[in-house]
């Protein structure tokens, strides 16, 4: 038997940009309903990057999203790139003032289910949307089944999809699960989780003939590495003796700190860009919008300027009945994706060995480097990009 509800926003995706956006409509009065296919525990216990910009981490804090980031998040005041034997720091404090602050996804996500809860917020685990009617009608429905697979019916003013790079809410917005602008790249990244001490107070991002390599960090006794691989191996395939061997070799003259490997992955690279953000009564954020490949850190933090945006279009729409800031959304937000775009593609483009690349490829690429690091205006580039730009406040 059907079960059917109302709300005023029904939410697809308990992920950063649905758990934030249903965060800030709460606070102006506006009630959600928020669904997703996964366990809370599976939520709050998949281990993700999180490098929060210097205003996602601001936003995080100051509307009572998360009071830990500024806590128990660690704030980075730059990176190092590394190439050809040698380390440059690039300096985000004396360039732009601004920092980033080192923050998994998950525990952003930890924090936004606890202070949604408390607020009574109606969010669902274990319900899977299977699709979204009457995105140009004024009550839009989203169809799903609940975990023991009874239909459940979700009828709401307006309908947000941030399910993620396979979301169910774009074929609504674009006609096509698949409709959008694409990119996928001929390498991937290798990662691992260590037990072991940092092997570097700030990330290194290095470039080397044998590819790039990522020297990262999650806490005081975990480190998160990546380097560069073919998409189809078999995270199995390598001893942990071959996977440090070759982290060391990328990462020539910066001694890395070795311990034991509790887990290891294959992380595709991609490019997406939705054809459309917003049909009628239904909107993209976050993934569901735009995927980013994650050498600039931009995921998680255009799905928190998707969501600001989002947030204030929705308050003129149903609390003023003003619909031009909703009317204004998609082309205000596709400025920031695609800009975040370019300088994601350009730090991978960069820092990575392309498959078939030639003797002049790796040397252009060597001048590229060296071109921004010697460079004041190529430093502060980076930085400005990599700290975030300023989030747009007009729609």
């Amino acid at each position: 038997m059907t079960t059917a509800t109302r709300t005023r926003v029904a939410i697809i995706g308990a992920g950063p940009a649905g758990l934030f956006l249903s965060h800030l409509l709460g606070s102006a009065g506006i009630e959600s309903i928020v669904i997703d296919q996964r366990s809370r525990e599976e939520i709050e216990h998949t281990i993700r990057a999180g490098i929060l910009e210097h205003g996602t981490a601001e936003v995080l804090a100051a509307t009572g999203a998360s009071d830990r980031v500024m806590t128990v998040g660690h704030r980075h005041d730059g990176i190092e790139l590394r190439f050809a034997g040698e380390g440059h720091r690039i300096d985000f404090e004396a360039l732009t003032g601004r920092g980033v602050w080192l923050y998994p996804q998950h525990e952003v996500l930890i924090d936004l289910i606890a202070v949604r809860l408390a607020a009574g917020q109606d969010l669902r685990f274990g319900v899977t949307a299977v699709g979204v009617e009457g995105a140009d009608t004024d009550r839009p429905v989203v169809h799903a089944t609940t975990a023991d697979g009874a239909p459940l019916v979700i009828e709401a003013d307006f309908v947000v999809g941030a399910d993620g790079s396979r979301s169910v809410a774009r074929t609504a917005v674009t006609g096509s699960s698949t409709g959008g602008y694409f990119r996928e790249y001929p390498f991937a990244w290798f990662g691992i989780l260590c037990e072991a001490p940092p092997s570097a107070p700030e990330l290194i991002y290095s470039n080397s003939p044998n590819g790039f390599a990522l020297i990262s960090q999650r806490s005081a006794t975990v480190q998160r590495m990546y380097f560069q691989c073919d998409p189809e191996i078999d995270p199995e395939s390598l001893s942990e003796r071959e996977i440090w061997d070759d982290l060391q070799s990328r990462v020539d003259g910066h001694e890395l700190i070795e311990g034991p490997i509790f887990q290891r992955d294959v992380l595709r690279f991609r490019s997406f860009v939705a054809h459309e953000l917003r049909r009628g009564r239904v909107a993209l954020v976050g993934d569901a919008a735009h995927t980013v490949p994650p050498t600039g850190a931009k995921g998680m933090n255009l799905a928190v300027a998707d969501v600001l945006l989002l947030d204030r279009a929705l308050r003129a729409l149903l609390l003023e009945h003003d619909e031009r800031p909703l009317d204004a959304y998609a082309e205000t937000a596709l400025r920031r994706i695609w800009k975040a775009q370019h300088f994601s593609w350009w730090m991978t483009s960069m820092l990575h060995v392309a498959p078939d690349a030639s003797d002049f490829d790796r040397l252009r690429q060597l001048g590229e480097l060296r071109s921004v690091v010697e460079s004041e205006a190529g430093r502060r580039y980076l930085a400005e990009a990599y700290t975030g730009w300023p989030f747009e406040t007009e729609l």
